[in-house]
């Protein structure tokens, strides 16, 4: 499994950890009842300490978005797709907020942030 880490970023490295793994479950990435790999194999992958992945974990358990198996491993929960949808909002919502913020703090103006928004949402189509 492949999770982008960067030490130097202002996230902790077990919230990458989660974030990488949460993003691949929304975007269906990764399929309810499939296993995630082992807390010390995905540990060895990224080259990161067991507690690391052991708290990214925990995390992803306590957001519904696995089941941890004692002797058997962890694995994907089937998602509620108005439950995928709630949390995808939040996600978008968050990411707007900070857009928002930089662009408040850099005298952006409301008219040239929505525009941007607008081309993007273009691109995509």
């Amino acid at each position: 499994m492949h999770i982008p880490i960067d030490p130097s970023a202002s996230a902790p490295i077990y919230e990458q950890i989660r974030e990488g793994i949460t993003a691949a479950i929304l975007t269906g990435d990764l399929a309810p009842g499939q296993a995630l790999p082992s807390i010390r194999s995905l540990a060895r992958d990224l080259r990161v300490s067991v507690i690391t992945t052991t708290r990214a974990y925990n995390e992803l358990v306590a957001d519904d978005l696995v089941d941890a198996v004692r002797g058997k491993g962890v694995f994907v929960r089937a998602q509620d797709p108005d439950q995928l949808r709630h949390r995808a909002l939040e996600q978008i919502d968050e990411a707007l907020d900070a857009a928002v913020r930089v662009a408040r703090s850099a005298g952006i103006e409301d008219r040239e942030l929505s525009s941007r928004l607008t081309q993007r949402l273009e691109g995509e189509r």
